[in-house]
């Protein structure tokens, strides 16, 4: 006779999927979306990618989720993250679909002219100067190399060059527990800068001071970056916080956009508004924002040594950086 649990007794936890149910039951278009939304970092993106509606990519990752018995995305409002064993699957999803790229290749004349691709993740703040000018030189003298460039903070390229995502990032060190497993090429230190559009009444004040510049409204870097950090900590030093109203975004573009078309000042990493600046286009304030310096560097993976061609990409980077003015 079968005894009953007891009334207090925890829940039974569901069995694991065995390995050959996953073997029997998972499907290349798992993989597809899986991929897409790691990617992306979106649903509704990952869907106009694949040409699937938002629900039909949730009803797949949930269906691949219960394949391998584990949560692999996290579904914020703002956007997705993987999580722990994402960040593993993803290695071997990436794999099998290049090996099945590669195996439909070999099939057809094609394999005979595949060409090299590059995948870059960058820091928006870098892309208008550093990444835009290394990668016109890139080109110049590669131009059968296919570049996918990607941006966005540093903690999700960091995650997303430990999946084998990216091949070379363009950006900030961490903390330890981050950067395991990475290594760091330093290529300059960078300052935040406080700029304002050409014409702008601070820009003909000859000494303006911290309590002008929070008198009027400021567009800073985005919540959890180091350059918002920065901008907290030289208001700090000046006996200010950060003014109510502010506009939060680590797009670039769109920082230098609000700044000259309106009469904000936009705390920013120098290269973000160095085009701007050079143009004639937007004014740096004479304020002292000594300390605010972080060094910006090529990350990679340490377990492995990049491609002649990802390299010549690297060593381009390298000039362009040491050809930059401070």
């Amino acid at each position: 006779m079968e005894r009953s649990p007891p009334p207090n007794a925890p829940p039974t936890a569901a069995p694991l999927p065995s390995v050959d149910a996953f073997r029997s039951r998972i499907r290349l278009r798992h993989l597809h979306c899986f991929v897409a939304v790691a990617q992306a970092q979106h649903l509704g993106r990952a869907g106009e990618q694949l040409g699937l509606t938002q629900p039909a990519v949730s009803k797949t990752l949930t269906e691949l989720e219960e394949l391998v018995g584990a949560r692999l995305l996290v579904r914020q409002r703002a956007g997705t993250n993987l999580t722990a064993a994402g960040m593993r699957f993803l290695r071997h999803a990436l794999r099998i679909l290049e090996d099945v790229d590669a195996a439909a290749d070999s099939l057809s004349a094609t394999d005979a002219t595949r060409h090299e691709r590059i995948r870059v993740g960058a820091l928006p703040s870098i892309v208008p100067a550093l990444l835009l000018d290394a990668v016109t030189a890139f080109r110049a003298t590669h131009p059968e190399v296919a570049l996918a460039v990607q941006s966005g903070m540093n903690r999700t390229l960091i995650d997303l060059l430990k999946a084998d995502v990216l091949d070379v990032v363009i950006g900030r060190m961490d903390d330890p527990a981050a950067m395991e497993g990475l290594w760091f090429e330093s290529l300059a230190a960078e300052p935040l800068v406080l700029a304002v559009r050409a014409g702008h009444p601070l820009a003909d004040q000859p000494r303006p001071t911290m309590r002008d510049v929070v008198a009027w409204p400021m567009v800073v870097p985005a919540v959890g970056s180091i350059p918002r950090h920065s901008t907290e900590s030289l208001l700090a030093r000046h006996g200010f916080a950060l003014p109510e109203g502010c506009l939060e975004t680590a797009d670039a573009y769109l920082g230098r956009l609000l700044t000259q078309q309106g009469d904000s000042v936009w705390a920013a990493p120098l290269s973000a508004t160095r085009r701007a600046v050079a143009a004639g286009e937007m004014v740096l304030l004479p304020v002292d924002t000594q300390g605010t310096e972080e060094p910006i560097g090529l990350l990679r993976r340490s377990d492995r040594t990049l491609g002649p061609v990802a390299e010549a990409f690297a060593e381009t980077i390298r000039r362009t950086a040491a050809a930059q003015p401070g």
